[in-house]
């Protein structure tokens, strides 16, 4: 897992939902784990485009259960 990206969906995903870092895990859920909901997925989808300069899919978006899942989706599409 790149690191870098990782610490960066970290933060996003802190400022956005107000959750403390230490919450933040790969394996977090973002549903189960971290509570977001449909609105704030898409806040963080429209954040890491805007971070990463990149757009995301929206099919990509079904594909998105963890924290892990995003950092592994920004990897491929930033190479």
């Amino acid at each position: 897992m790149n690191t870098a990206i990782y610490e960066k969906v970290k933060d996003i995903l802190v400022e956005s939902l107000n959750v403390s870092a230490v919450e933040i895990k790969p394996e977090s859920e973002l549903v189960n784990d971290l509570g977001i909901n449909s609105l704030e997925l898409a806040d963080l989808v429209f954040t890491c485009e805007d971070s990463f300069d990149i757009e995301i899919d929206d099919k990509a978006l079904g594909t998105f259960k963890t924290v892990a899942d995003v950092v592994d989706y920004l990897e491929k599409v930033t190479k």
